[in-house]
């Protein structure tokens, strides 16, 4: 009797996921275009697990605060912003985006610790940010988000913007910056070049791509044809990317800047948010710029719904089985973890510089037979 003993590679691999975190990113998150806080109007934004007040008082200063008045819980988003305070719909208590209460018409004083959870804001690019730290500190001189180029130029468009909920943890969405391969077979891109750099609070992807005539809809003749795009995306802490992209046609390029930002509303949902602005030129006109960037938000939309309905299927995998062509998961997981850990305990390894170059050899061999077998199959189909 022959005895067959099991190897480490018959073995079958376990999928692997912790519980889910109960903490929330320390860092710099977009709510929107602050332009939608500026209505006189007070705004409820469910963020961080629980309801959040945002209003823009008569001295033009945007702020948030909790959502619900600490007199008797009334819920101050269903307010009414009097001055430079939003008065609670209840007993007409009026905060102050300090967080404190400033007035109570029907009493003499008011209580010394009459006072809610202000939230630190900050208004950049035309773009509302808030700060959560789970420690309550004040964000770091050094923790910065860049001053986007273009965002409030007039060579440049104004703002494209997009918002939608979905319904899975955020890690999900920063996954993407190391994972090449989904952008040929979800996004139908052609990557021939990628690589990340991590370093600090800020981790970039780098990629090249040519088009994809297989993707493309068939051409009439008319029109510039795209060549390629080169893109270089940074998030700047936990939640915010910015992506400098810039589109190949034949015999110039399209200059544009892309976000690609969200926070938490809970650990199982997160508000994604994208805008896009694109710069005029001798080849562009500013008509045809405002055109375009209309398209590519839209095109960028879809995109993001094409990512959605994966991560509306798959499940969560802290342990994901990679190839030789796979991208660095772990260790951008490494990178992201320091936003979810207390100061002190971030370690070197979180935040020391790392770089990763994919050999895209095999893949770009791959990708283009099967791109020539489509072009022979719809050819075949035509004729």
């Amino acid at each position: 009797m022959i005895h067959v003993t099991a190897t480490e590679s018959d073995a079958v691999r376990a999928i692997e996921a912790e519980a889910i975190s109960s903490r929330f990113a320390r860092g710099w998150h977009c709510l929107g275009l602050a332009e939608t806080f500026r209505d006189g109007k007070p705004h409820t934004v469910n963020a961080f697990g629980q309801k959040l007040v945002v209003f823009t008082g008569a001295d033009g200063r945007t702020n948030v605060l909790d959502g619900y008045c600490r007199h008797m819980g009334g819920d101050l988003s269903q307010g009414t912003v009097k001055g430079d305070e939003i008065a609670c719909p209840f007993h007409d208590w009026r905060w102050g985006g300090d967080g404190r209460c400033k007035k109570i018409p029907y009493s003499r004083r008011v209580p010394l610790r009459a006072r809610t959870a202000a939230w630190p804001t900050m208004v950049q690019d035309e773009l509302l940010f808030v700060w959560n730290d789970p420690e309550g500190n004040k964000p770091p001189a050094d923790v910065t988000i860049p001053v986007i180029e273009g965002a409030t130029r007039d060579d440049w468009t104004d703002w494209r913007w997009t918002e939608t909920v979905v319904h899975t943890n955020a890690r999900e969405v920063i996954d993407n910056v190391v994972d090449m391969a989904h952008f040929f077979y979800i996004h139908k891109s052609f990557p021939t070049y990628f690589k990340n750099i991590f370093e600090g609070h800020v981790a970039t992807q780098i990629m090249k791509g040519v088009a994809r005539d297989d993707a493309r809809q068939q051409r009439d003749g008319s029109g510039p044809r795209m060549l390629g795009n080169t893109s270089v995306a940074s998030y700047h802490g936990p939640s915010f990317m910015i992506d400098e992209l810039t589109y190949h046609y034949e015999g110039y390029d399209v200059k544009s800047v892309l976000i690609n930002c969200h926070y938490p509303i809970d650990q199982n949902s997160f508000s994604l948010h994208s805008g896009i602005v694109v710069q005029h030129s001798d080849a562009l006109s500013a008509e045809a710029a405002e055109a375009t960037a209309q398209k590519l938000s839209d095109f960028i939309l879809a995109g993001f719904e094409q990512d959605i309905e994966i991560w509306r299927n798959k499940t969560r995998i802290d342990n994901p089985l990679l190839c030789e062509e796979d991208g660095p998961v772990y260790q951008l997981r490494r990178w992201y973890e320091q936003f979810y850990v207390d100061v002190a305990d971030v370690r070197p390894e979180m935040t020391d510089r790392f770089e990763f170059e994919i050999d895209t050899t095999r893949p770009v061999e791959s990708w283009q037979k099967e791109v020539d077998e489509n072009l022979a199959r719809r050819e075949g189909a035509s004729a």
